[in-house]
This record gives C-alpha cells, sequence and structure tokens, in this order.
C-alpha cells in the first residue's frame, strides 16, 4: 500500500534533503504520492534508471539500476504495465524480454546521441565489408540496430563477452570509445569502417586481432577529460576517480576504477575512500550520495544527459494517467533482437 502524502513527504525530506531545494520537495512530494497512488490502481511498476533525477529515483522507482538490469527484473515482474524512467532504447529492450506486457515511457523525446549514432542499414553494410566477422552490439542501441546482431553486450560484460568468442576479428559497436577501451583490455587492435581489413594486415604490424569499432559517443560521457581528473585531483589529492566505461581511454586511464553504473555504485558502497569523483551522467552521483550519507561523493554537474532530464516526475504521473507513449516493436523485428540478448544473458 502506497504511503500517504504527508509519509511521502517526510521520507523524501529525510532521503533528498540538501539535494533538492526545500521549496521543490512539497511539490515533488505530491505528485510522487499521486504516482505511487496510481501505479497500484493500474497494476503497473516503475523502473528508473541509475541516471534519474533523485526525486523520482528515491520516491517513485520500484526497481532500479542500469538498463539490463532493470530489464532483466522486468522480465520476472506480475504487473500490467511497465514504466521505464529512462530513454528509449532501454524501454524498447523492457518490450523485447516482455512482449505481453504494456510498456511506457514518459517522454517521447527521450533519445539517445549513442543509439542515434548508427542504424540497422548501417550494420549490414559492415557485414559485407567484413564477412563472417562476429556483431558484438552494445546494449545502447535501437531494437533493429539489435536485430542485426549476433549478440549484445553491456559496459559491464563487454571484455567478458568478447573473450568468449571463437574470433580474432570482431565488428565491436557502436561506441568509439568502449570499443577502444575493450579492445585495450582484450589485446585488439582497433580499426574503423573506412580501413580495409585485408589492406590493413598487410601493411605491416600485427593485425591479426581487430575490433572494427565505430564512431558513436555518448555526447555526456565524451565531455569528461584528463583535465577534469587533474583539476579535481589539485583540489583533492585523496580523491578516487571512478570512469565510466565510454569515457575516451585517456580518462579511463587516468582514473583509478573504470565500470558500469552499477559497478561504479557497489565501489562506492564498499570501498572505503576519502572521497569519490565520479565520471559519469551528474544525476547518478545526487542518487548515490542519498543512499550513501556517510559517503563524499564529487561530481561535474555541468554534464548533465538533455534525454535522461526530459523524463521528470510530471510526465510519469502523465504516462499512467493517459497510458500514453507506448512501446511497440514489430514480433518478427523482436524475436530478432531478442536473439542477441538471449546470447548475451547465456554468456554472462
Amino acid at each position: 500500500m502506497s504511503l500517504s502524502l504527508d509519509a511521502t513527504y517526510a521520507l523524501m525530506k529525510e532521503k533528498l534533503q540538501g539535494l533538492v531545494p526545500e521549496f521543490e520537495l512539497e511539490h515533488k512530494a505530491e505528485l510522487a504520492y499521486e504516482i505511487n497512488k496510481l501505479k497500484e490502481e493500474r497494476n503497473a511498476i516503475i523502473l528508473g534508471h541509475n541516471y534519474m533525477e533523485p526525486a523520482l529515483f528515491h520516491a517513485v522507482a520500484d526497481i532500479t539500476g542500469d538498463s539490463l538490469e532493470l530489464c532483466r527484473k522486468a522480465a520476472a515482474t506480475d504487473k500490467d504495465i511497465i514504466v521505464f524512467c529512462g530513454v528509449e532504447f532501454m524501454a524498447e529492450t523492457a518490450k523485447i524480454l516482455n512482449p505481453t506486457r504494456k510498456v511506457l515511457i514518459p517522454s517521447k523525446k527521450a533519445g539517445c546521441s549513442l543509439a542515434q549514432s548508427i542504424t540497422a542499414a548501417d550494420v549490414r553494410q559492415l557485414r559485407e565489408q567484413f564477412p563472417g566477422v562476429p556483431v558484438v552490439t552494445y546494449i545502447n542501441s535501437y531494437a533493429d540496430v539489435k536485430a542485426e546482431t549476433d549478440i549484445c553486450c553491456t559496459s559491464g560484460n563487454a571484455v567478458k563477452i568478447v573473450n568468449q568468442l571463437e574470433s580474432d576479428q570482431v565488428i565491436f559497436i557502436p561506441d568509439e570509445f568502449l570499443a577502444k577501451n575493450v579492445a585495450k583490455q582484450t589485446g585488439k587492435t582497433i580499426i574503423f569502417p573506412e580501413t580495409d581489413l585485408n589492406k590493413a594486415m598487410q601493411s605491416g604490424g600485427d593485425l591479426k586481432k581487430v575490433f572494427i569499432g565505430w564512431h558513436g559517443r555518448c555526447e555526456v560521457h565524451e565531455l569528461f577529460t584528463v583535465e577534469d581528473i587533474a583539476q579535481v585531483r589539485e583540489q583533492y589529492p585523496d580523491v578516487v576517480v571512478l570512469a565510466h566505461p565510454e569515457c575516451p581511454p585517456d580518462v579511463v586511464d587516468a582514473a583509478d576504477y573504470s565500470g558500469s553504473t552499477s559497478a561504479m555504485i557497489k565501489y562506492v558502497q564498499e570501498v572505503k575512500a576519502s572521497r569519490y569523483l565520479l565520471l559519469t551522467e551528474c544525476a547518478m552521483a545526487d542518487n548515490i550520495i542519498a543512499a550513501n550519507r556517510d559517503k563524499e561523493v564529487l561530481r561535474l554537474c555541468s554534464h548533465r544527459c538533455p534525454h535522461m532530464a526530459q523524463i521528470t516526475l510530471e510526465d510519469t504521473l502523465a504516462s499512467l494517467q493517459n497510458l500514453q507513449y507506448e512501446i511497440h516493436l514489430e514480433e518478427d523485428l523482436r524475436l530478432r533482437a531478442k536473439r542477441s540478448i538471449d546470447r548475451m544473458l547465456e554468456m554472462s
């Protein structure tokens, strides 16, 4: 049973003090109360990605985590409606794994620069250019791209997936920086589609173990620089720097730890440090602070994803009220996309 309005406000005030301005808290509590009441009436579940703003993340989300974590947990739900508070490709993945349920996304404008960087036609062209080379696709991609893929991966399991493939050559798409970081960890050289693989191998050097990458980037993670780290270290010499694998390779190399959003959260919870700097979407740091008041977490709050920011409490309430922005996928496409996800889950 959902909490009363007064109890909702009290809980949010305790959890979000210092993160949400006092003048906003009462309004957000009213929205959270209405959302929690309505989701019971609709038999709905709300999934909140780690990048959601703190009030939504801590007050209305039933399950929180990274995109794959949320989809896997949603697949086990008995609710009729899934409201995915994240960007569109995440909601698509939930629909791929939950075909019989109504999957809603609160804002139809919640896109992704990385997912938009590649199309299904691009993948087919890569297959023609590099015949017989397996295609590994980052989960942060649209369903039609997943449908052209041999296997999906996450930022957390990419190295494990690549190491299990019986192929020295791998097409790894669409994130350029994740590909470079994983290539380094798996002992591969990276080239890009404009390079002919055979000519590259004949031109000298050991190019037998090759990643064919793609020039896609997350518009948030590509902003982080080594200079950012140096400036923070100058002010806080004892800071532990955590970088997402979508950051540029020199940033990952300069950090103390690199991992997925879930791995970064676990690191802060389990590893004792004077303070932490998270090089990822800014809202996640606020969510970690709310859950770990004994930890000092720094963040670079100029780096906020404009697409994640489209998901608000107001939109979430409207989504439940009007059952709007439902995710629809053609069954053939859904099944082909699901195969690449299923294979990843089997290998994980």
